[in-house]
């Protein structure tokens, strides 16, 4: 049995990187596995740095949101929030007494941040909540990001151990990850777009403010005049075209921009097009929900009892192998 396990960062807004990169996908393994596709908005992770409350209260309703504006059925998988589920804090302490210090410190991750400034403990023991975030549902699949990978590994280890010592029960899940996706570029044109680099184009983002930020993005920088040839393997608004184009415009802008027979302005209102037919459906349906809130807390609260049958299940099985009293 294939199931898929997935953490959803509540860390704000949900942008084009994520929309590509994540979401499609999910809605993809939703259609293929129904249920057995579980998606997680981790909001127990996203307090291992200072934060406003009402804030990640707020952001963990609008990533929910987002999601279920894109396609993701609630009605198909099991959407949840973290914290409404306490299995997961639970397993990630029974994995962190059987996980070496020195694993949780050579995460990359932890090294990285720990080296600028004082971190919270809870960083460190990032990996072991998110193994237990996985090997609660017992997926064997987790989509994620290459930065991510890391943390998988560890999860396998974490599982392999505690298989070792306590008898089987866990299986080893596999990262897995679309390679083009994770290629969606900042709209600077300088790397990953990414919140950090304030690079992104919203989901929700008004049209006029994605098109203000297109409007001076960086094209092929051989074309400097109108009548300059380009080259649009290297052009970011064709990396775009890529993901919003249909096949007809993206070969006439590949033409085009080689040929010098339309301009980069030209390339991008065309672009625009493809934005507005993918994003605004996505953006009326996020607003038909901020009107019916009440439709994604039932969601996420019936989400929550799916997700907690199959969690008190695990745990009832990890205490029995540990020793402990079962309620």
């Amino acid at each position: 049995m294939k199931r898929v396990f997935s953490g959803i960062q509540p860390t704000g807004e949900i942008h084009i990187g994520n929309y590509f990169g994540a979401i499609l996908n999910y809605v993809k393994l939703g259609e293929e596995l129904g249920k057995n596709s579980i998606y997680c908005i981790v909001d127990h992770h996203a307090i291992t740095i200072p934060h406003e409350p009402e804030l990640l209260r707020k952001r963990t309703f609008d990533a929910a949101l987002v999601n279920m504006a894109a396609g993701l059925d609630p009605n198909k998988v099991i959407l949840f929030a973290q914290s409404d589920v306490r299995e997961h804090t639970e397993l990630g302490w029974v994995f962190a007494t059987q996980t070496p210090l020195g694993d949780l410190e050579r995460m990359t991750q932890f090294k990285d941040k720990s080296s600028q400034h004082s971190v919270l403990a809870g960083l460190l023991m990032y990996p072991t909540l998110m193994a237990a975030d996985i090997l609660l549902y017992k997926a064997n699949t987790v989509p994620v990001g290459e930065d991510q990978v890391q943390h998988i590994e560890l999860t396998r280890e974490i599982a392999r151990r505690f298989n070792h010592r306590f008898g089987e029960m866990f299986p080893e899940p596999l990262a897995v990850h679309n390679k083009d996706a994770l290629r969606v570029p900042g709209v600077d044109g300088q790397g990953k777009m990414s919140k950090s680099k304030g690079n992104t184009l919203g989901v929700l983002e008004e049209i006029d403010s994605i098109w203000q930020k297109l409007r001076v993005a960086p094209t092929d920088p051989a074309r400097v005049r109108r009548t300059d040839p380009g080259n649009p393997e290297v052009c970011l608004i064709f990396d775009y075209h890529k993901l919003f184009s249909d096949l007809e415009t993206i070969q006439i802008v590949d033409a085009g921009c080689r040929s010098a027979g339309i301009g980069c302005i030209d390339c991008k209102k065309l672009l625009m097009k493809g934005v507005e037919q993918t994003l605004v459906p996505i953006q009326q349906r996020a607003q038909e929900l901020y009107n019916s809130p009440d439709t994604v807390k039932d969601a996420l609260h019936r989400g929550a009892r799916e997700a907690r049958e199959i969690a008190q299940q695990t745990m009832q099985e990890v205490r029995d192998r540990l020793g402990l009293l079962n309620p």
